[in-house]
């Protein structure tokens, strides 16, 4: 399709020169006509019927490339967005939570938008050049000055558009993160998600001050560049016209004086008008494409991040079976550009099939420590061993294969029931069979049973028809991925956390059925969840403080009797 386009290009730009110089000929033939130089209006007629062929022909190439460079336009959209989600899928976990890493995303995404018409503009600027060498070539024939003449009069053009392209860019790349503010407060101010809390606590106006403060300070930057580019670009614009002019007269005076034919002054004068707008128009372009070059550098370098969890040279395939457990050996880990470590000084093994819970007040390391058995994050010291081999030499697709989580903060997918369970195991999307059962598991198929369209109802109020459920039942439904996937280690991050009590009672008997064969790790706040556990590991600051049962614990009078007594209290 590219190749087409250049085709297209290549041939129209030839025909503004042909239509010129036939003009020429005819202007020429009229005016001999009129003197009686020329027997008959024979030649003319041919003239006058080359020029209507052309110009149809000049329509209709123009069409085309309207037409291809609005497909490429419409690929390239699509196949940058996958670029970028493609990439976006290999990166690490904490790079997601590093804000510089969120400008680069976002200025990667605004390509994918933005500089579609990039390559469309790049074929248009050679096309120009093209159809300028072809009327340069004309003029030259008949005044070599005048090329230039056009030169001098638009090359400050040329410097002073190249100096405010990077004016801009720098205005725009330092806007980034407040402009991610921006979006984020539109989105405040104007969204199903924060509606309810925006109208119970009166925030909008709050919202609304802070998004007029920074979009007034973006106005206020934006319009003092584009008043002095404006500015500039009148005094370069006056300097084009009046070089133009001076041509024009030159060309007149020629033709008043017989040096030159009628049709010669139109071919001159037509030839170097269009010449003044092609490289005018090339000029204004050359903005556009000079700024989606320089734009096009951000997308670059957004896939010029590297994950740090990377594949081992020769990865050792996940075991069929876990023998010997994970453990822990010194593991201590910290958050890029931050001095506190969130894990740290942790020994201890995870035995096949063992249940494990682990406890610890907010911020006290748990949801790092599963991020760091799944390999989401890698130990910042210390290692992790799984059957005596350090976690990082196993493949890492047949890790995460092995691997079934399910956080607190589960996402809530704008998708169909079904397909909201099968993301536990999406290869099994079409597998019904499967997904009715991982629902029957975790009491979702009451609820797809009291859906209109059962398991094909669409859930969520972003799109038409959609249904929304409420916490306890969305808990249901991430709960039902965990039956999907048959993994040897088992992650649940507050499983119960929006349940009722019946329906708690009813996950807890099910529990053992769920976690039989398997590993399993539960983070949780409820002591009714974690009794359930082999074991109890409590983390303080990120510390291995205890472990043990249940009962081993209590009688420990330590922390974890602290915050059961506690718990407990609140109960009596």
């Amino acid at each position: 399709m590219t190749i087409l386009n250049a085709v297209l290009r290549l041939v129209r730009s030839a025909l503004p020169l042909a239509l010129l110089y036939i003009g020429k000929l005819i202007i020429d033939n009229v005016v001999l006509l009129s003197h009686n130089h020329l027997p008959d209006k024979t030649h003319l007629w041919q003239l006058v019927g080359m020029e209507f062929g052309l110009a149809i022909l000049a329509d209709a190439l123009s069409r085309c490339i309207t037409l291809v460079d609005s497909l490429l336009g419409d690929l390239f959209s699509n196949h940058t967005s996958v670029k970028i989600m493609e990439h976006a899928a290999i990166l690490d976990l904490d790079q997601f939570e590093d804000a510089v890493f969120y400008d680069k995303l976002e200025r990667a995404r605004q390509q994918t938008i933005g500089r579609s018409i990039l390559l469309s503009q790049v074929m248009s600027q050679v096309q120009d050049l093209i159809t300028m060498i072809f009327l340069a070539a004309g003029l030259m024939a008949f005044s070599p000055w005048l090329i230039g003449l056009l030169l001098i009069a638009v090359i400050p053009a040329f410097l002073g558009e190249s100096h405010f392209n990077n004016q801009s860019y720098a205005l725009t790349r330092g806007q980034t993160p407040e402009r991610r503010e921006l979006d984020y407060l539109r989105y405040l101010g104007a969204s199903d998600e924060t509606a309810k809390e925006v109208k119970v606590f009166d925030l909008s106006g709050f919202i609304i001050n802070r998004f007029k403060t920074l979009s007034n300070k973006f106005y206020a930057d934006n319009k003092r560049l584009a008043i002095q580019r404006s500015l500039w670009g009148t005094f370069f614009t006056m300097l084009g016209s009046a070089g133009y002019y001076a041509a024009y007269v030159v060309i007149i005076i020629q033709t008043v004086n017989g040096s030159v034919t009628i049709g010669a002054l139109a071919f001159l004068a037509g030839s170097f008008r269009q010449l003044r707008t092609l490289l005018e128009g090339i000029l204004s372009r050359f903005t556009m494409v000079s700024q989606g070059a320089i734009y096009l550098r951000d997308f670059f370098e957004f896939f010029e991040i590297k994950p740090k969890i990377a594949q081992a040279a020769r990865p050792i395939p996940f075991p069929e079976t876990i023998k010997k457990g994970f453990t822990f050996e010194n593991v201590g880990f910290k958050y890029s550009n931050s001095e506190r470590w969130a894990n740290r000084h942790l020994n201890f093994t995870l035995y096949p099939g063992e249940k494990l819970a682990l406890v610890g007040e907010n911020g006290a390391g748990k949801s790092t420590l599963v991020k760091l058995l799944s390999r989401l994050y890698d130990p910042t010291e210390g290692r992790i061993l799984l059957d005596d081999i350090d976690l990082r030499d196993y493949d890492l697709a047949g890790l995460r294969l092995n691997v079934g989580i399910i956080f607190q903060d589960y996402l809530r997918y704008q998708m169909s029931f079904a397909q909201n369970i099968a993301t536990g195991k999406i290869s099994e999307q079409d597998n019904r069979p499967l997904i009715e059962y991982s629902a029957k598991q975790s009491m979702a198929s009451e609820l797809a049973a009291r859906l209109p369209a059962a398991y094909d109802q669409q859930l969520g109020k972003r799109f038409a028809e959609g249904v929304e459920l409420s916490g306890g039942e969305w808990q249901k439904v991430a709960l039902a991925r965990a039956y999907m996937r048959d993994a040897q280690l088992l992650i649940l991050d507050e499983p119960t956390s929006a349940l009722d009590a019946r329906a708690e009672y009813t996950v807890f008997e099910r529990f053992a059925e769920l976690t039989k064969g398997k590993t399993a790790v539960l983070i949780s706040h409820r002591f009714s969840t974690v009794r359930m556990a082999n074991r109890i590991l409590v983390l303080d600051k990120g510390e291995l403080i205890e472990i043990g049962s249940h009962d081993e614990l209590i009688q420990k009078q330590g922390r974890y009797a602290e915050l059961f007594d506690l718990q407990a209290m609140g109960y009596r």
